[in-house]
């Protein structure tokens, strides 16, 4: 029997649990807000499943608990922070805040974070520049994991290295969230632990052959480059800008060997009004949402969506009924709820 749990209350506690583990008021909200926003958009290896290892962290003194991030730079639309190893997901909505206020005075801003902790979803931050009919663009990188390999390579250099666009349109936004890798570390590690494979050969193991076992992650394998064998150039390539954007930007990165998790993040966000105009901004970006689904679909029964589409879909019905968290994933905040003495939070009636 599923347990469905209301959204209010399931943010509710996760903000508490966090507070409860150490981290001030603004950082708990925000680590509680964005992990649940995950969830709600159908991205379960990124949500609340992400909860026990960042409060591992916060144990270990990996995740920083209190105080801001440090101003390296600041010129203009652009800035440049040293996030302390605070977390992820209060950085990245502050950094997006930032980049929001500064666009609407510039035209454009860009903030570039060097040493972050994970970030989670990028896609589940979109919402605070689309929200306001900016586009806006989120990459991230983690200089201290190598689990991609260099399309013609064979040992691991680069991480998933995902990138976000959100796209504002005079309905939904368009929410792209896309990888320089087939999948991802996350997902690898849920089918380990489940003890299942990938429905393709998504993996190389260390001599080079496709392999769909997570479990050769353990043994020198790497996750294929978007494209795979045939076409990894591509992924290649943009895991490459993707560092370049990142790690590059921020002046801190693999060059500097960090230990522990450590995440570098870049922002972009751009005012429509500030070049062509907004309404003619939203005029465009509303025209190709409608050609893309009004396309003929290739199976009459599987019509062309956009992406982001069925997030948002699942985020509102989620928001109506509660929602139901991937297996797994109640039992581990509840380990959590009693280590921090806080009462876990009931299913929704």
């Amino acid at each position: 029997m599923s347990i469905i749990f209301d959204v209010s209350g399931l943010t509710e506690f996760a903000t508490r649990l966090f507070s409860a583990a150490g981290l001030e008021a603004d950082k708990a909200d925000a680590v509680g807000r964005y992990l649940v926003e995950a969830d709600l958009m159908g991205h379960s290896t990124h949500g609340l499943a992400l909860a026990p290892w960042y409060l591992q962290g916060i144990r270990d003194g990996v995740m920083t608990t209190r105080g801001s991030y440090e101003l390296i730079s600041a010129r203009g639309a652009v800035q440049c922070w040293d996030g302390r190893r605070l977390p992820g997901a209060w950085l990245t909505s502050e950094a997006l805040k930032t980049a929001v206020d500064r666009a609407r005075e510039f035209g454009t801003a860009t903030v570039a974070i060097g040493n972050s902790h994970h970030i989670g979803a990028l896609a589940a931050y979109l919402s605070i520049a689309t929200d306001q009919s900016m586009l806006a663009s989120v990459a991230s990188s983690s200089p201290s994991g190598a689990q991609v390999a260099p399309f013609g390579g064979l040992d691991g250099v680069f991480t998933p290295n995902p990138v976000a666009w959100g796209i504002p349109t005079d309905d939904q936004p368009i929410l792209v969230d896309i990888s320089a890798s087939i999948t991802t570390v996350n997902m690898a590690s849920r089918l380990k632990r489940e003890n299942r494979v990938y429905d393709h050969s998504w993996l190389m193991d260390r001599n080079g052959q496709p392999g769909n076992d997570p479990g050769l992650l353990d043994n020198g394998a790497t996750l294929l480059p978007t494209g795979g064998i045939d076409h990894g150039q591509k992924g290649y390539g943009m895991a490459l800008s993707v560092e370049a954007l990142t790690q590059g930007l921020a002046g801190y990165g693999r060059a500097n060997k960090p230990k522990g998790t450590n995440a570098a993040v870049t922002i972009s966000v751009y005012d429509p009004e500030a070049f062509g105009g907004v309404d003619k901004f939203i005029e465009q970006t509303s025209w190709l949402r409608d050609a893309c689904l009004a396309n003929r679909p290739k199976y009459p029964s599987h019509p062309v969506r956009l992406p982001g589409q069925a997030a948002l879909q699942r985020k509102a019905i989620a928001v109506r009924d509660g929602v139901e968290l991937y297996p797994g994933i109640s039992e581990g905040l509840q380990a959590e709820a009693k280590y921090y003495g806080i009462p876990f939070i009931s299913a929704k009636a």
